[in-house]
């Protein structure tokens, strides 16, 4: 259902029917309260949205208990629980505009606990792959953010379809092993908004809508929470870090990001990076510090280029898919990130320098 029929439909609803609800309260609920689409139409919906619908809601850490989690939380005959809920061995970092968990314990041990996390949320994993250290949830509507008049409160149980903020989000996990033996937790975020794809407004598309910094730190706070950390001591760790920053440069004729970090934290940050912009990383080479990606095309309807395809200078006529490979090397207490063609050859060209721009803006 469009968004002209939803939002007609709805003031319809609140004319008929508001003198005989006057009395009733509003519903209140969380900031952050998602829930798979998966019951969206198949026609001019993100992709991904195909997927199974759940009514499962997000409840904030701390608030209610259930059985299943009740009975995680006791202590097994012979098990101790010390390492899964020791305090202390979370805590998160920041730099730039990014921010992350640091986790004293193996990857293996948190991909359980993690993936729980995200079907508690209300999502749906789309992608759940544990060798790689990666998860993504399927697209999914943020129902918090729905008008919560009296109509909605009383109706929006029976006629929840009619109901839509024209908002997906979809988040990625990305799991990295450090070198101290324990695992740094990132999560990006992607959007999509719905929007009039004409003047006369009978037809919508789905098109990107930036980043969301504010939703992924607030994810990361419930991670924490999720991962033992109090919701004070989560809150106070959010409020703080320190921040760094990254320029484009020129080496050698070639355009070139210098970070002001270590080899080992920009090359997670670059990741996270990559994973915000709209490229997909077929593969990675830590040794040589170089990520092979690609960029995948987003938007459902063809006639509206991408982000990164109007970056590029896209127009209506479909482009080759564009590969690169995203270099990280160690300057000392710094670091340099370039942009390599498919075969490893300096790229210097007009994408490259866009592609510099974006990853250096991202990471500021």
């Amino acid at each position: 259902m469009n968004l002209f029929f939803k939002s007609n439909f709805s003031r319809l609803l609140t004319v008929a029917l508001a003198a005989s609800l006057c009395a009733c309260s509003s519903l209140q609920t969380d900031r952050i309260d998602y829930k798979s689409s998966g019951k969206a139409p198949s026609l001019d919906i993100p992709p991904d949205l195909t997927q199974l619908a759940r009514d499962s809601r997000y409840v904030v850490p701390g608030t209610s208990v259930t059985a299943s989690s009740y009975k995680a939380g006791q202590p097994v005959a012979g098990v101790s629980n010390t390492a899964a809920l020791a305090m202390g061995d979370t805590r998160i970092e920041r730099s730039g505009n990014q921010r992350w968990l640091v986790v004293s314990r193996t990857a293996e041990q948190l991909w359980e606990p993690v993936r729980d996390f995200w079907q508690e949320n209300g999502f749906l994993l789309a992608l759940d792959q544990a060798p790689l250290g990666i998860m993504e949830t399927d697209w999914a509507e943020n129902r918090a953010k729905l008008p919560q008049d009296v109509v909605r409160s009383v109706l929006g149980k029976v006629f929840d379809g009619l109901y839509s903020t024209g908002e997906r989000d979809k988040f990625r996990t990305r799991l990295e092993r450090n070198a101290a033996g324990g695992t740094e937790i990132y999560i990006s975020h992607r959007g999509m908004v719905e929007v009039y794809g004409n003047a006369e407004k009978d037809k919508t598309v789905w098109q990107p809508r930036p980043v969301d910094p504010e939703l992924e730190t607030e994810f990361l706070r419930r991670l924490m929470v999720r991962l033992g950390v109090s919701q004070e001591q989560a809150r106070t760790q959010v409020a703080a870090g320190i921040k760094t920053t990254s320029r484009v440069a020129s080496q050698n004729g070639q355009p070139v990001v210098i970070v002001d970090e270590g080899f080992d934290r920009a090359w997670r940050r670059v990741g996270l990076t990559l994973d915000r912009t709209g490229f997909t990383v077929e593969d990675r080479d830590r040794a040589k510090g170089t990520y092979f990606v690609r960029y995948v095309e987003p938007v459902m309807d063809k006639s509206e280029p991408g982000l990164l395809s109007r970056i590029f200078g896209g127009s209506s006529n479909p482009r080759p898919t564009l590969k690169y490979r995203i270099s990280v090397q160690s300057q000392g207490e710094s670091s340099t990130v370039a942009v390599l063609d498919a075969t490893g050859a300096a790229e210097s060209s007009g994408n490259a320098q866009r592609i510099v721009k974006v990853i250096a803006d991202d990471l500021r």
